[in-house]
């Protein structure tokens, strides 16, 4: 599938919900967004630390992403920062399901909006959407284990260690040690204190 052959306003976006933070906006990747999404990743020390972002990354890879994105088993949130009428997208944030088992989040940021508590409020944004919209009764994610940025990111959304694994990096063609994390429902449902994001359905 390519970019041409989508719609721009394609049942996909429209069931993707748009989630509302303090400070950010997350809504569906949209055929415009392309040029940014290419900008932002477009950087090593992002695409070490996911499993699927190569590196170079360039303009075709956005538009493959675009392109694929909420396809199937998985939901994906271009994360926008709030600048009046104007947005700022500063990386991306989702999850995908197998079968039956918990979801696995996933999230990244451009490098000069990391520190600033935009991943974890973003995060929670996601993980409040799973929770509460799609009825998910626990979600996994996963860290490099040397990345303790994003470690903190999942311990202030509560999530649990569970143990320690290896996952295949596309942008160093290897696996790499990662630990592995579980947040449950009871778990998060005793935390809500961040409060939940607002959602907003086309």
């Amino acid at each position: 599938m390519t970019l041409q052959e989508i719609p721009s306003e394609s049942f996909r976006e429209r069931s993707i919900p748009v989630l509302e933070t303090e400070r950010l906006v997350l809504r569906a990747p949209r055929l415009g967004d392309a040029k940014s999404v290419a900008v932002l990743a477009n950087d090593r020390r992002i695409a070490e630390n996911t499993a699927r972002i190569p590196h170079p990354y360039r303009a075709a890879d956005a538009e493959d992403f675009i392109a694929t994105a909420n396809l199937g088993n998985e939901a994906v949130f271009l994360i926008a920062l709030r600048n009046g009428g104007k947005e700022q997208m500063i990386g991306a944030c989702g999850f995908t399901q197998v079968d039956r088992h918990p979801p696995e989040i996933g999230y990244w940021l451009g490098v000069k909006h990391w520190g600033k508590g935009y991943a974890t409020e973003a995060v929670r944004a996601v993980i409040d959407h799973t929770f509460t919209d799609l009825g998910c009764e626990a979600i996994h994610s996963s860290a490099r284990v040397t990345n303790p940025a994003s470690r903190r990111v999942l311990e202030k959304c509560g999530f649990q260690w569970t143990g320690a694994g290896l996952l295949r990096i596309r942008a160093i063609s290897s696996s790499a040690p990662i630990d592995r994390f579980r947040l449950d429902r009871g778990l998060w449902a005793s935390l809500k204190s961040w409060g939940v994001a607002r959602r907003v359905f086309a």
